[in-house]
């Protein structure tokens, strides 16, 4: 059984980045820039916005984060959007969600330019994916599939098991799985909590992707041996022995599937890093494709 380490292949593709843009730096030309729009105050996503300024800023990317009030009308925000679609340091704009009820998320997401949509949540973004065009990929899942190929995983054929069908993780990971393409060409099969019995399904998996969000759901009992496990959920439950009073734990019962796996992401450290790593790389693609248009 291998355990698939996202902290270290995350590490690894900031650190071809970071080279990447000190080779830019070297020759005197621009670098990727990304700009983050927070609204309001919830303090979870106050967090995920930091590290990914950090991020940013470990490897040389020119980042700013804008945090707006969360009474901003809709109006004010969409023409913030738009000052950012126009504005040629940023190459990447991401607006963090949730967004405050009186907000339309669609209407904000719809407002990007497709061509700065590192989170891949464009309709636009979305439809390329599907009919299998080169686009920007939602970074959950793009994290996923930069695991099968880092770590060699054979995906060609093999039944890959969605648990899940958010349109950040299990919607858009099974496209990518289903594209004729290196590290996918899979038999998908998406399930989700319409199904009378999900272990008929999840039994039948060479590769199980569980990202339903509910803590450690999937038992050993539920899985064949020799499947390829990868867990997104990512669940706070109540533990006595951790000075913070709680553990993360996935949507796998780890230590009861891990030993019948043959690759397993653990939680936390598997899935969690790649995210940030490819919202990167997917900044990083932008500024190449908007400096060859220019």
């Amino acid at each position: 059984m291998t355990i698939i380490d996202g902290k270290a292949t995350a590490a690894a593709i900031r650190l071809e980045l970071k080279e990447k843009v000190d080779g830019l730096k070297a020759v005197g030309k621009d670098v990727p820039g990304l700009v983050t729009i927070l609204v309001g105050d919830n303090a979870a996503s106050e967090v995920y916005v930091k590290s990914k300024i950090k991020a940013c800023s470990e490897i040389g990317f020119n980042s700013k984060a804008e945090k707006l009030s969360g009474d901003i009308s809709e109006e004010k925000l969409l023409a913030l959007v738009k000052k950012y679609n126009d504005d040629k340091t940023f190459h990447g704009i991401l607006v963090q969600l949730p967004l405050p009820k009186h907000i339309d998320e669609d209407k904000v997401i719809e407002a990007i330019s497709p061509a700065k949509d590192v989170d891949g949540f464009h309709p636009i973004s979305i439809g390329n994916l599907v009919i299998g065009k080169d686009t920007f990929v939602s970074c959950t899942p793009a994290g996923i599939h930069e695991l099968f190929k880092r770590y060699n995983i054979e995906t060609k054929g093999k039944h890959v098991v969605v648990v899940g069908r958010s349109n950040i993780v299990g919607k858009p990971i099974a496209n990518i799985m289903l594209q004729k393409k290196d590290f996918a060409n899979s038999i998908v099969t998406i399930c989700h909590s319409a199904a009378k019995d999900l272990s008929y399904y999840t039994k039948q998996a060479d590769i199980l992707i569980a990202a339903m969000g509910r803590a450690e759901f999937i038992k050993g009992d539920m899985v064949k041996d020799g499947v390829v496990v990868i867990d997104v959920g990512i669940n706070r439950v109540e533990d006595s022995s951790k000075p913070r009073g709680y553990s993360l734990v996935g949507d796998v019962a780890y230590h009861e599937v891990a030993p019948k796996s043959s690759f397993i992401t653990p939680v936390p450290g598997g899935v969690g890093p790649m995210t940030i790593a490819m919202l990167l790389q997917n900044t990083y693609k932008a500024f190449l494709k908007i400096n060859e248009m220019n």
